[in-house]
This record gives structure tokens, sequence and C-alpha cells, in this order.
């Protein structure tokens, strides 16, 4: 068992780049069934423009592969999606 605030101190990182995404700013709860369907990543910010990124992106917790003590590690596919 996890705590949210315990997943939103991790690093969010792509399995297939092993590029670091960021660290997750929202977390959907289905209260129905007590458990997380998918949580929010800030977009890029582009340069150095402070108002300047992309869209957020929606990671379905299908595509969590694992979870470790630093990082959670994904697979992103076409079911991420921009919000």
């Amino acid at each position: 068992m996890f705590k949210t605030s315990d997943l939103r101190d991790k690093d969010v990182i792509d399995v297939k780049t092993g590029k670091r995404l960021g660290n997750i700013i929202d977390i959907e709860v289905n209260l129905e069934e007590g458990k997380v369907d998918g949580f929010i990543i800030p977009g890029e910010t582009k340069g150095f423009r402070l108002f300047a990124k992309d869209q957020d992106l929606y990671i379905p917790w299908q595509s969590v592969k694992k979870i470790g003590e630093d990082v959670i590690l994904i697979d992103i596919n076409e079911d991420v999606t921009q919000v």
C-alpha cells in the first residue's frame, strides 16, 4: 500500500527512452472501486519562457510498470492523452 503523497515525490520515467517526464501533479481515483485510474504529469516547458509549455499528460494506471523507491517507470503508448 502507498500514500498519494509518496507517489507525488517520485520521478516519472519512460522505460522505452529513459526520459524523465516529471512528477505527478494530480491523481485520478475511482472512489466506487477504490483504485487509482491514472495520474497527470506536467507538459514540457519550452526553452526559457515561463508560460510556454505543452499540455499536461494523462497517464492511465495500466501504463505503470514498476514503482521504485525514487521513481515510477511507465510505458508510454497510445493510451497517454494530453489534458
